[in-house]
């Protein structure tokens, strides 16, 4: 992450991130906070304000809300990764689901975190963006044979229904008897 200087001379330097919502309590308070824990803090509350503090400031990271009044958080988005595709975005919302946070983190957002958020969840957003991907474990997979995937599925289906068998048998669409006989026998090894 860059790292810019401060207003004071002879201060360290710290992180900019530009804070974006359209309630300013919200915006007030994750301001203060950043600033608690080192960074410089700029705050927008809607898409023009926040691409002029863009323009002027060239802030390393940003926090977006999804919606707004005017232009959203998608717009808002797609146009800072046009103007600087090197600012980390981190998409707040209330109104999460899975088709907004694909979109965001197709469109360049570094992570998606839902309403109510603090600083430190949103600086988590930030790390965990910076991770590495997690690599796929180098095991070999053995999958179960098909009478033990039956076995393992038609207790699962009694669990369900707490034993009731004739419920379990309804269920899985076979007679009573035929399933009782099932449950006879001893599960398959594999």
């Amino acid at each position: 992450m860059a790292q810019r200087p401060t207003d004071e001379p002879g201060d360290a330097p710290s992180t900019c991130v530009l804070l974006v919502d359209d309630d300013e309590i919200l915006r007030r308070t994750l301001a203060r906070a950043f600033k608690r824990r080192g960074y410089q803090a700029l705050t927008a509350g809607n898409h023009a304000e926040a691409m002029e503090q863009i323009r002027q400031e060239a802030p390393d990271m940003a926090v977006i809300d999804l919606k707004m009044p005017g232009p959203g958080g998608l717009e808002l988005l797609q146009d800072i990764k046009a103007h600087d595709a090197t600012i980390q975005v981190v998409v707040l919302t209330g109104y999460g689901s899975i088709a907004t946070a694909i979109e965001a983190v197709r469109l360049g957002a570094t992570y998606y975190v839902p309403k109510p958020a603090d600083a430190d969840d949103i600086l988590a957003a930030f790390e965990r963006g910076a991770a590495p991907p997690l690599q796929a474990a180098e095991t070999d997979y053995k999958a179960p044979s098909l009478a033990r995937a039956e076995w393992e599925h038609i207790n699962r289906v009694l669990a369900d229904c707490g034993g009731n068998i004739s419920e379990a048998a309804r269920r899985l669409g076979v007679h009573r008897r035929s399933l009782q006989r099932k449950l006879q026998k001893y599960p398959p090894k594999d």
